[in-house]
């Protein structure tokens, strides 16, 4: 098993690499889906985060109010620390189940979008990351996502600099231009990663 964590900053186009990914045949672990699957109505994590939160961080239908919620921890770096506290071991421990799930022989792709920011590079055999300079990101985020450009530097701005992903990365993966010149390079990098894989199974 070759296990890979693939990031990159907001609007670099890392969700693109891992669909692209993903259809050669990886085995993607979202950590977004994954937090995202852990405060849903009805699980633990839910029930810790309205232990630590209280109720009015609920929608009226009983699921998670994520604006509101967001409202309150991204404001204050304690109570951000205490949502981290909640939702990340449980994303870690469902990550680990969905790679133990995985064939010996699966390329596993880790889709962690603070992965230099959490200082998770040692976990994974190789780090993948999606590059895009930063006027090509607010460009995507104000004209695809539709934010307000303060808002689009105001997100970029909270994550890792280009400088501290690329320091991480084994693989670098850039998206400036047309989508023909992206596909060409994750075909160049699944090729790249499945050698590598096979290259682990002769060793063992």
């Amino acid at each position: 098993m070759l296990k890979v964590g693939l990031t990159g900053g907001i609007g670099a186009g890392k969700s693109e690499v891992s669909r692209r990914l993903a259809a050669h045949g990886a085995v993607i672990v979202d950590s977004d889906r994954i937090a995202r699957e852990a405060v849903e109505p009805g699980t633990a994590g839910l029930a810790a985060v309205v232990a630590e939160f209280g109720p009015e961080v609920l929608a009226p239908d009983g699921s998670l109010d994520r604006p509101r919620l967001g409202s309150v921890v991204f404001a204050d770096a304690g109570r951000l620390a205490a949502l981290n506290a909640i939702v990340h071991p449980l994303v870690r421990a469902r990550s680990a189940e969905l790679e133990a799930a995985a064939a010996p022989d699966a390329v596993v792709v880790h889709d962690v979008p603070l992965l230099v920011e959490n200082g998770l590079a040692p976990l994974y055999d190789l780090v993948v990351v999606v590059d895009a300079r930063e006027e090509t990101r607010l460009d995507r985020l104000v004209r695809l996502r539709g934010m307000a450009p303060e808002e689009a530097r105001a997100r970029m701005a909270a994550q890792a600099t280009r400088e501290q992903r690329l320091a991480a990365a084994d693989i670098v993966i850039p998206n400036d231009g047309p989508v023909a010149e992206l596909e060409a390079r994750v075909d160049e990098v699944w090729a790249g990663l499945c050698a590598r894989a096979a290259e682990g199974r002769r060793e063992t």
